[in-house]
C-alpha cells in the first residue's frame, strides 16, 4: 500500500528555519500566526451567508472607499493576531490611515514590521466570488526597543524579508516566499492545518492569459492599448489570442496567472492617473513572490521591488506575471512614448 506524507505549514517553516540564521525562530513564528489568523478569516468568510457578515460596515477607509464588514473583520483579526505575537513592533493596512505600533516590550524589540492588505477583492464577497489577504514583512530601520517609525515602513521592495498571500475559494490557500523559491500550501478542514500542496511553484516563461477590467480601454495609455490588440490578433505561432480572464482580485487573478501563466495589468488612466492599487502593501509583495517564482513585475518603466515608496498608501501603474509576457509589453509601451 502506498504511503503519504503530508507537510503541514509549521513543519515546513520550521525545515526552513535554518535558511535564516539571523532570524533565530521570530520570522518562523511571525510566519505561524500568520496562518492561524488566515484560518480564522477563512472561518468566517465561509459563514458570510449565514450571518450577518456581508455588506456594507457603513465606514469609509482612507482610500476613500466604503468598507465591507468583513474588511473590518478581517483587519481586527490580523491586528490582533500580530500584536499577540510579539513579533512585529508595527504595521500598516489598508484599512488605516497611519501606521499601527505596539507599545508592550516585546513587541517594542521585535525585529520586524508588516504591511498587509486583510481583504483584497471584498466587494466581491456579497457574490461569492474569491477574495484574500495579502502580506509583506520587512526589518526595522528603526531602534529596537523603541516604537516602530513611519521610516520603517518606506522601504523598497527589494529590502522584503517574506511576502505571500492567502486566496480563499473553492480551496483555502496560502502562498509565501522568504527569497528561497514559492511555496503553496492548501488548507485541510478536516484537520485544520494548511498543508504543502504546491511545492516550488513556478510561472510559465510565456503565458496565454491577460488579465485586465477592458471596461476603461478608452483610458487607457497607448502602449497598453497596443499591448491589448497583440493579445487580440491571431498568430498561431505565439499561441494568440490569449485568452481574457478578470476577476476584480488581485489575488485570485495572480494566483490563476501564477499557476498557468498569464498578465495581471492595472494601468494608470483618467480616473487614476497613479494607478489604483498600493505600492507597499499590494504591488511589492505579489512582485516579490512573481519574481521568486520566475516572472516579473513592472510599473511599465521599471522593476516594481526597485521603487521607494514616499508614502504609506502611494499607488502605482502595476504590471505582474509571465517573464515574457512583461518583457514585451515594456516594448509596447516604451514605443508609444
Amino acid at each position: 500500500m502506498k504511503s503519504y506524507s503530508i507537510t503541514t505549514l509549521n513543519e515546513f517553516i520550521i525545515q526552513r528555519q535554518a535558511d535564516f540564521p539571523y532570524a533565530k525562530g521570530e520570522l518562523s513564528r511571525l510566519l505561524s500566526h500568520l496562518g492561524t489568523a488566515a484560518k480564522i478569516v477563512n472561518k468566517k468568510i465561509n459563514k458570510a451567508g449565514l450571518v450577518d457578515i456581508l455588506g456594507e460596515s457603513g465606514e469609509i477607509n482612507v482610500q476613500g472607499e466604503e468598507q465591507k464588514k468583513l474588511d473590518v473583520f478581517a483587519d481586527q483579526t490580523f491586528i490582533s493576531a500580530l500584536q499577540a505575537s510579539g513579533e512585529v513592533c508595527g504595521l500598516v493596512t489598508e484599512e488605516n490611515q497611519e501606521i499601527i505600533t505596539f507599545d508592550d516590550n516585546l513587541s517594542l524589540d521585535a525585529k520586524y514590521i508588516l504591511m498587509m492588505d486583510p481583504l483584497d477583492g471584498s466587494s466581491n464577497i456579497d457574490v461569492n466570488v474569491s477574495v484574500g489577504t495579502i502580506f509583506s514583512i520587512y526589518r526595522r530601520v528603526s531602534q529596537r526597543g523603541h516604537r516602530a517609525e513611519t521610516g520603517d515602513f518606506l522601504q523598497p521592495g527589494s529590502r522584503m524579508v517574506a511576502a505571500g498571500y492567502v486566496v480563499y475559494g473553492s480551496s483555502t490557500m496560502m502562498v509565501y516566499t522568504t527569497g528561497k523559491g514559492v511555496n503553496g500550501f492548501t488548507l485541510d478542514p478536516s484537520i485544520g492545518e494548511f498543508c504543502l500542496s504546491h511545492p516550488n511553484m513556478q510561472v510559465p516563461e510565456a503565458g496565454n492569459i491577460y488579465s485586465i477590467n477592458e471596461g476603461h480601454y478608452i483610458n487607457f495609455p497607448d502602449g497598453v492599448k497596443k499591448f491589448i490588440k497583440y493579445c487580440q490578433e491571431n498568430d498561431p505561432e505565439t499561441n494568440r489570442p490569449y485568452t481574457s480572464r478578470y476577476i476584480g482580485s488581485l489575488v485570485s487573478d495572480f494566483h490563476r496567472n501564477l499557476i498557468k501563466g498569464g498578465i495581471f495589468l492595472y494601468p494608470q488612466s483618467a480616473a487614476s492617473p497613479n494607478g489604483k492599487l498600493r505600492l507597499a502593501y499590494e504591488c511589492a509583495p505579489m512582485a516579490f513572490v512573481a519574481e521568486q517564482a520566475g516572472g516579473r513585475a513592472s510599473n511599465g518603466h521599471q522593476r516594481i521591488l526597485d521603487l521607494t515608496p514616499e508614502s504609506l498608501h502611494q499607488r502605482t501603474p502595476y504590471y505582474v506575471g509571465s517573464l515574457q509576457m512583461i518583457e514585451r509589453l515594456e516594448e509596447f509601451i516604451k514605443e508609444s512614448e
